[in-house]
């Protein structure tokens, strides 16, 4: 038994310490962009050796591409009743972890700026189409979306939709009026894809307790 809690310890350490230095890693690159930070600053960051940092990841690049796609973890969505309503949650929640979780934020930026490290690379958008879709097929089974609609290709005009409004938000008000362009965005969509009746139920405001929401508690993309 003492043997096996040995073994352990050096592993639980080894995924604290990688843990660490992916936080450190999406700080630094919220800050600085892709080009602006380097592996000393993320280093600095953490509190780790060099040898620390190059046990878990090889390059600056390795270190992007690991912030990227797990821009979505950390993140605990709002609660309820799939379908819909939870969909519509979800994005108004992801507007507002945007203004200040850097996990997200450093995720969303390096989708956008990986072209500087070489990358064309859509993964982080198709997890969130899947994401949305999940919620659509909830929305379907549930009479609630109009008969034409295909989910997943709303779901990536979503996913798009998103990526924009958040763009054009974060250069004229540093995404402070995010939550209200993605309501926006919702009121203007709405008419063309939901039912009268599902439309007539829809709040286009988060809960408080949800928007309260700890981001450091963890949800698992459902596939």
């Amino acid at each position: 038994m003492a043997e096996r809690k040995t073994e352990r310890a050096p592993q639980n350490r080894a995924i604290q310490t990688k843990a660490t230095i992916l936080r450190a890693a999406a700080e630094v690159f919220d800050e600085f962009g892709f080009s602006g930070a380097s592996i000393s600053k993320i280093m600095k960051r953490a509190d780790v050796t060099q040898g620390g940092m190059y046990f878990h990841f090889a390059s600056k690049e390795e270190l992007a591409y690991a912030v990227m796609v797990g821009q979505g973890e950390g993140l605990e969505f709002p609660a309820g009743e799939d379908g819909l309503q939870r969909l519509v949650d979800i994005t108004l929640y992801l507007a507002d972890q945007l203004r200040h979780n850097p996990v997200l934020r450093a995720g969303v930026r390096l989708a956008v700026e990986q072209g500087e490290f070489g990358l064309r690379d859509d993964v982080a958008y198709q997890a969130w189409v899947l994401e949305f879709r999940q919620q659509l097929r909830f929305a379907r089974a549930k009479g609630e979306l109009q008969p034409d609609v295909d989910d997943h290709e709303l779901a990536w005009i979503l996913v798009s939709s998103f990526t924009g409004a958040q763009l054009f938000s974060q250069m004229s008000t540093g995404r402070a009026d995010l939550p209200q362009r993605i309501a926006s965005l919702w009121r203007y969509l709405l008419p063309a894809v939901a039912t009268e009746e599902a439309r007539g139920a829809l709040r286009l405001t988060l809960p408080e307790a949800a928007a309260k929401a700890e981001p450091e508690a963890k949800t698992e993309p459902k596939g």
